[in-house]
């Protein structure tokens, strides 16, 4: 009987954990794993899931006391992290410090949008606020940060949501910017409204003087299960650009644009030292694939990743379906946060929580880049140009595939 019990309880337990969003009680699978594992082992098994920045264990870097107590009394996660480069002999370090944020909605949906969105403004500032006092230069929200991310009810009136590039919530942010000489990746629904008020999916990047530096649109648009956006926007047109800030030059790959290993090569051609990825996904459909896609990026193209997920669980007044066979349902999932930094290197950050609102900052020596584009030569020996003649003919409508078959494969056996 009192083992049937106890089954039962960790069982209860267990669901709790699902409702919640916790991972079995723990905020990340880092802190599972710490929390369970002896000291020794679990510095071993660190090492082989998120690696070695330089051969060493990454340095958790302390954090000012006014961000603490910022992250007690709002209860968001707080972690920071460095990653170094090795010393050179012709250049100083060039060490900058990133930040990302990630969140929940805080009113119900069926709350009056412009107290919806003021509400998110509200809880987001502390954050800011926190990342200003721990000297953050950069720091980028998650995709869509301002709104409920609706796109899966296929209702037109989110799009109430939309804002021009200088609209309200980059407003907001300049002012931050300002305040604390932080260049902020803000992404946002854009009404473009000198094209007919067309809406888009954007990131606007706002200079550390509170000027607006550019934006980039959003290049890849997911069609999958609740992920059908187009009803509200298509892919974007600005291509692949790359933004010369005052601490580096960094660029934007939105959500769904990580699922495509040339996205983040043509960023990566471009010059780009830093891409963020700002995201909105659920745990059924991409986590097994959540930290896998961005750190093969940053290894790839030798320049370091900032990946930001929201958190939480969204429900929409109206039951929806999305044409894949299950039946109606009134939210897309849970927002599993999990936000991170990975670096050139192949290590990476622990991940933020994935049911808590949280601030993740990072320094990272801008040399790194460098460092490894010399080490494993990527750049030097790819075949750009037998790429590039690869998909100018598969362009082709004509084009037939490479494909050379074995001549006694079809051959009839006597």
């Amino acid at each position: 009987m009192e083992t049937a019990r106890n089954g039962q309880a960790e069982a209860d337990a267990a669901a709790a954990a699902v409702r919640d969003g916790s991972i079995c009680g723990h905020e990340s699978l880092d802190r599972l794993l710490r929390d369970n594992l002896s000291p020794q082992v679990f510095q071993e098994v660190s090492r082989l899931l998120i690696g070695q920045n330089c051969g060493r264990t990454l340095e958790a870097v302390p954090l000012a006391d006014f961000a603490k107590a910022l992250s007690s009394e709002c209860n968001f996660d707080i972690q920071a992290f460095r990653f170094t480069a090795e010393k050179e002999l012709l250049r100083e370090p060039q060490v900058v410090r990133v930040g990302l944020i990630q969140n929940a909605i805080v009113l119900p949906t069926t709350a009056s949008f412009l107290d919806q969105k003021r509400a998110i403004h509200q809880k987001v500032k502390p954050m800011i606020d926190a990342a200003g006092a721990s000297g953050v230069n950069i720091l980028c929200l998650q995709e869509a940060w301002m709104m409920p991310f609706a796109f899966c009810t296929r209702e037109k009136r989110w799009c109430e949501f939309a804002e021009p590039v200088d609209g309200e919530s980059t407003r907001f942010l300049q002012d931050l910017a300002k305040k604390y000489n932080m260049v902020i990746v803000n992404p946002i629904l854009e009404r473009d409204i000198n094209h007919g008020e067309t809406i888009w999916n954007t990131a606007v990047i706002i200079g550390n003087h509170g000027n607006i530096i550019g934006k980039h649109r959003k290049n890849h648009i997911p069609r999958v299960g609740d992920f059908n956006e187009s009803t509200y926007y298509m892919e974007g047109n600005t291509g692949h650009p790359v933004f010369e800030t005052a601490y580096g030059k960094i660029a934007v790959n939105i959500c769904y644009g990580r699922h495509h290993p040339l996205n983040w090569l043509a960023f990566g051609l471009n010059g780009a030292e830093i891409v963020f990825n700002p995201s909105a996904t659920v745990g059924e459909l991409s986590e097994p694939m959540w930290p896998i896609e961005a750190r093969n990026a940053a290894i790839a193209n030798s320049y370091f990743v900032g990946s930001i997920n929201r958190v939480g669980t969204e429900t929409f007044p109206n039951p929806f379906t999305s044409g894949d066979e299950k039946p109606q349902h009134a939210d897309f999932g849970h927002f599993y946060g999990s936000s991170h930094f990975s670096a050139p290197d192949a290590s990476c950050t622990p991940s933020l929580s994935r049911h808590r609102d949280g601030l993740l900052v990072s320094d990272m020596d801008l040399n790194l880049c460098r460092q490894l584009k010399d080490k494993w030569g990527f750049r030097m020996t790819a075949r750009y140009e037998l790429y590039a003649d690869m998909l100018a003919q598969y362009l082709k409508p004509d084009f037939e595939p490479q494909v050379i078959s074995d001549p006694l494969l079809h051959k009839k056996s006597c």
